[in-house]
Order: structure tokens, then sequence, then C-alpha cells
């Protein structure tokens, strides 16, 4: 019973993109639709910039150091960020579309956030088999910053092909990678998943979301030239960030 509760939890908070994804379907007038897509990329650089200098890079870091001599463990840091670099620009190259740049981010974003979503669901999967009041709290704190993600997902794809049920596929896509972790850890149970190894994908998706977002993601942003809309975006964004680290 507790693996199916932990593989429901899983699920859970991966599904959560879907939730963020349901923004597309709000009627913005066409005039606010730039100030829209401005906030949401704003928004979302400040999620995933976030969660990476303040959960992934500090909780892999320390694991890191604790598990390999200095040294070692540095090197491990260095090629594990950098790859997470590497495979942005590699991604984007392989997907370029001068036509729709737009499209080209919310296919970015939907990747990164698959890379991301796969190690959480090992992650909360292992935690709630452990123990369930744990399983839950890192469920939740899954949900809180999955939702925000679902919207760098949606809002690009949905605004550059008009299609909601692309916008909503994506969204899904990065959201079930969480479950498809979860069975991955169920079916290992452990054997070959340590915590140096999550700790080596969790810096790569962290070097992943932050080039997604500095070289991607605020260069589109402050293409459509809404500097408010910027600033309120990370602010809020930066805001929920510390509200999930206060309360979870």
């Amino acid at each position: 019973m507790s693996v199916l509760n932990a593989f429901l939890m899983s699920t859970m908070a991966g599904m959560s993109t879907l939730l963020g994804g349901i923004i597309i379907f709000f009627k913005i007038k066409k005039v606010n639709i730039n100030k829209f897509i401005t906030f949401c990329l704003s928004f979302s650089i400040a999620i995933m910039i976030g969660i990476s200098i303040t959960d992934l890079i500090p909780t892999s870091v320390f694991n890191i150091l604790y598990h390999f001599r200095l040294i070692s463990a540095l090197l491990i840091i260095l090629i594990a960020f950098s790859i997470g670099v590497i495979i942005i620009f590699i991604i984007n190259k392989l997907i370029k579309n001068e036509n729709n740049s737009l499209y080209n981010l919310g296919i970015l974003s939907m990747l990164a956030l698959i890379i991301h979503n796969f190690p959480e669901g090992i992650a909360t999967f292992m935690g709630s088999v452990t123990n369930i009041k744990l399983g839950l709290k890192l469920s939740l704190a899954i949900m809180f910053h999955n939702i925000p993600e679902g919207i760098s997902i949606a809002v690009p794809i949905y605004y550059s092909t008009k299609s909601k049920k692309k916008a909503l596929l994506s969204t899904f896509l990065s959201g079930v990678a969480e479950p498809i972790g979860a069975i991955v850890a169920y079916l290992f149970l452990g054997k070959y998943i340590t915590d140096e190894m999550i700790s080596i994908i969790l810096l790569l998706v962290a070097g992943i979301m932050i080039t997604l977002a500095i070289e991607e993601m605020l260069p589109k942003a402050i293409s459509y030239n809404n500097n408010r809309y910027i600033y309120i975006g990370l602010i809020l964004g930066g805001l929920l960030i510390i509200i999930n680290h206060f309360l979870f």
C-alpha cells in the first residue's frame, strides 16, 4: 500500500504542471498579450533561477562534497553543471527556428523540465516509501513550483501556435516525467539510484534551467519592451520561491 501511495504522490506532484497550463484558457485582450507573455516569461525566469540557486545547487553540492574528496567533488560539480549548460545550446541549435522563437522557448522549457521532473519523481517516491509524511511534504513542495513551471511551457507554446492542445500536451509530457521517475525508482528500488547520482542529475538540471532562463527567456522577455512587467514577474516569482521555502 505504501508503494501505491508513493506512486500517487509522485503523480500528483508531476501532473500539477497542468494546473499551470490552465492559464491559457483565460481571456487576454489582444492589446495586453505581449504584456502577459512578458510577465509569464519573467515569472518563469525567477522560478527557474530561484529553484536552482536556493535548492538544487546547495543540496547537490553539499551532498557531493560529503561523498567525495574535495578535488573530485569540485570536478564532478563543475562537469555536471557545465553539461547542463551545453545541453541547452545543443538543443537550441537543433530546434532553431528564427520565425518562431517563442515556440522554441516553449519546447526548450518542456525539455528542461522533463529532465528536471524525472529525478524529482525518484526523490518523491523514495521519500514516500520510507516516510509517508516526508513524501507528502516533498510532493506539496514540488507541486508548488510545478504550477509556475507549467506556465513557462504552456504560455510560449500556446501564443506561438494558437493551439491549446499542443500547449496542454507539452505541459503533460513535462509532468508525466515525474511518475515515470517513480516507476524507475520502484523497478530498481534503490539498487542503482544513489544520493550521489540524483545530486549529479540535479546539478545538470540547474545548469539547464539557469542557462535557459538567462540565455533564452530573458532576451525574449526584454524584446517585448515592457520592462515594468519584467520587474513584476521577477519580483512575484522570487516571492513565490521564498514562500515555498518558508512553508516547506
